[in-house]
């Protein structure tokens, strides 16, 4: 089968399944998913699977991809936050919806990668940092939006909720560690923050510095 065969197939699958943003189907479309998995998965890129990359981490399932960026509903002129850059799959997409993504990762390997994928494909509304996502990007704030693609604890990190204006939309799976999660959009309004639970997922945790060293030597 062709690659533009699997195309249309993934994206019936979607629509199927519940994505209806005919924005978000159409940037689907057009990311060439198979640059952001390893040469051997080349074959399952327009597959509705998540795929391994490199250091135990994944390249989500395009549904989930398309579900949560639907969720956030983003905008030609938001400036979007996105924690866990990953393969940069989830970034490429953001910034085909709006004005400016800034994306952070922890693993340098992996940014490397994705900023060397965003070049290639003249992304050029990606700016993207080593870090601590939990800490989010403070010079940058307020974001009209915020995409985390790892899993918290019960609550979202509170610097996270932090950085968000007020009338801005956050898309979190959120359960902690490898068990029960589920995606979970959080509006600020001028009274607080509102919670909607969406449905469940499975991501990898989403660590702070200290989890990483506590984990590097329990005590």
């Amino acid at each position: 089968m062709s690659i533009d065969a699997r195309k249309i197939r993934l994206i019936m699958q979607l629509r199927r399944s519940g994505v209806t943003d005919t924005k978000v189907l159409g940037v689907i479309e057009r990311i060439p998913r198979e640059m952001f998995v390893p040469p051997s998965f080349h074959d399952q890129a327009w597959e509705d699977t998540a795929l391994p990359i490199d250091l135990g981490q994944t390249i989500s399932q395009p549904l989930i991809v398309a579900l949560m960026t639907q969720a956030l509903d983003v905008h030609d002129r938001h400036k979007v936050l996105e924690i866990g850059t990953g393969s940069g799959y989830q970034a490429a997409v953001l910034s085909r919806l709006c004005r400016r993504v800034y994306t952070v990762e922890r693993h340098r390997p992996l940014l490397h990668e994705a900023e060397h994928r965003f070049r290639t494909l003249k992304l050029h509304n990606i700016t993207s940092r080593h870090g601590d996502g939990t800490r989010g990007w403070p010079e940058q704030a307020p974001f009209e939006r915020i995409m985390v693609t790892a899993a918290g604890g019960p609550e979202p990190p509170k610097d996270l909720t932090d950085q968000l204006s007020i009338g801005g939309v956050m898309v979190i799976p959120l359960g902690g560690g490898y068990g029960e999660q589920r995606v979970v959009r959080i509006r600020r309004t001028e009274t607080g923050l509102h919670r909607e639970e969406l449905w469940p997922v499975r991501f990898v945790p989403l660590l702070s510095d200290q989890d990483v060293e506590e984990r590097a030597h329990p005590s």
